[in-house]
């Protein structure tokens, strides 16, 4: 018998003041049995990070990454179904990203383990070629630490600041640094 998902639900009240994205949003979250709860909290970050100030131009949304290989975790598609921003959190091998890339306008990577060097050393020459493709650390403590703050329901606060998340909850507050390794055409 096949084990099922886990449904989480999170309450993110943004602020983003680095984009101008403001707002409360609902998200339903599936913990696929195969995923940890560190990847389920970089797919609530990596939508905090992305999600459109509006959805004049269609809008982000979670795909079937873990359960369909021609997914991301992920992504915002217009009004004609075209895929404008694909983003995934781990990872993706080289091909994976290629195929990504010409896929979509453009293509954000959130890599969050401890080995994200050792993967981003292998990758870092592989890449060069892919102009519309930005490739993320989150370090692997704070990752860890946001996963420490993972329950079936949610309610965090999430602010951006000159490039520096801060996450709060009824806990606290943790702080995040993404930091850029790669940003094709930058």
């Amino acid at each position: 018998m096949a084990l099922k998902s886990t449904i989480h639900k999170a309450t993110l009240q943004l602020s983003d003041m680095d984009r101008h994205v403001y707002g409360e949003h609902n998200l339903t979250l599936a913990l696929h049995p195969s995923e940890t709860e560190e990847r389920l909290m970089m797919r609530v970050l990596a939508y905090a990070l992305n999600v459109p100030a509006d959805d004049l131009n269609g809008t982000l949304q979670s795909a079937r990454g873990l359960s369909d290989a021609d997914e991301p975790d992920l992504w915002h598609k217009d009004l004609s179904d075209q895929i404008v921003h694909w983003v995934e959190v781990g990872h993706p091998d080289d091909r994976r990203l290629a195929k990504a890339c010409a896929k979509a306008d453009r293509v954000s990577i959130y890599a969050y383990a401890s080995s994200t060097p050792v993967w981003w050393q292998g990758m870092a020459n592989k890449v060069t070629r892919l102009r519309n493709l930005a490739v993320w650390q989150i370090p692997a403590d704070q990752a860890q630490a946001l996963a420490a703050r993972c329950t079936r329901s949610m309610q965090l606060q999430i602010s951006i600041q000159d490039g520096l998340l801060y996450v709060s909850d009824a806990a606290g507050t943790i702080e995040i640094q993404p930091q850029a390794l790669w940003q094709g055409g930058a």
